[in-house]
């Protein structure tokens, strides 16, 4: 299988959508060839494609969206959250999980029942993702920022207290992010000391109320997805819930967790083997489109 990725990095701040677009329309091209080299393809031996159409960033999808156009192929148009879960799936074998699902914009807890991926909690304001990038943004580190948090936090096991916020099966951020800003400023703390307990506090909130969903649907099975999942502290914890309710933990390879192109593909492709029609023309975006809006009649 092949599965090349060019991520859009940056040494200090945040992510900026124009700029992230135009990092995507740089690079697609080159992907492209590189894809077809590795798989000794040629772009006509393609019968269909299959692109992210949301949610997400509008300059981003809209990128996505003019390389279809360009390409002139038959396509078919995926959600993006539920490529996230069906690589997961597919991947793992996990065969009817309870599915925590952590990235950048998006902090949901999920799963399958009536032909849709119904969403039984999620983040009251940003993504986990977005969480510890502004944190990290606010001490001065670039973006992708999860993965230095999760750095810094490997130096110490000194928990400081922060804001615990699980209201019902919803979690909320910013007082926690309000609160880390305040001792940062303070200089009374260690950054490192600071981003451990920035993990121990979040990922205890996403997995009380993951624990909660397995309960209440009375499912044996927890999948981690989305690209907050590579953080191994976060998978440690999973597996130390999961093994506490004698139920099993599934947790793909990194590469399958971060946003990749095999999901968007085979996601696509399940689709297709279950009736979806590819388009052949007027792809479309929908940047807010919700997980559970999509009637999932493919499972």
């Amino acid at each position: 299988m092949c599965n090349l990725k060019k991520s859009f990095t940056t040494e200090s701040g945040g992510i900026i959508p124009i700029q992230a677009a135009k990092h995507h329309e740089k690079h697609r091209d080159e992907l492209l060839k590189e894809a077809l080299k590795q798989t000794n393809l040629k772009l006509n031996d393609i019968d269909f494609i299959a692109y992210s159409a949301g949610p997400g960033l509008g300059p981003c999808l809209r990128a996505g969206k003019e390389f279809v156009e360009q390409l002139k192929l038959p396509f078919i148009e995926v959600n993006h959250c539920i490529a996230h879960l069906e690589v997961t799936k597919i991947v793992t074998k996990a065969k009817d999980p309870v599915l925590l699902y952590t990235s950048g914009a998006n902090t949901q807890i999920i799963a399958y029942d009536g032909g849709k991926y119904r969403i039984f909690g999620e983040t009251l304001d940003q993504g986990v993702g977005n969480f510890l990038d502004s944190f990290a943004r606010y001490i001065g580190l670039g973006f992708p920022g999860g993965p230095k948090i999760g750095k810094l936090a490997e130096s110490s096991n000194n928990y400081i207290e922060l804001p615990y916020s699980v209201k019902g099966m919803d979690i909320s951020f910013t007082g926690m992010l309000t609160k880390l800003k305040q001792l940062y400023d303070s200089k009374k703390y260690k950054t490192e000391d600071l981003a451990y307990s920035l993990q121990e506090t979040s990922f205890a909130m996403l997995l009380e109320v993951a624990e909660r969903a397995m309960a209440h649907c009375n499912k044996k099975e927890l999948a981690l997805g989305g690209g907050v999942a590579c953080n191994s502290r976060l998978k440690e914890m999973a597996k130390i819930m999961t093994k506490e309710r004698n139920a099993k933990c599934f947790i793909p390879e990194n590469e399958f967790l971060v946003d990749n192109a095999a999901m968007i593909a085979l996601t696509g492709y399940l689709m297709y083997k279950k009736g979806t029609k590819p388009k052949k023309s007027n792809p479309k975006i929908y940047p807010y489109q919700r997980t559970d809006q999509v009637k999932v009649d493919w499972d």
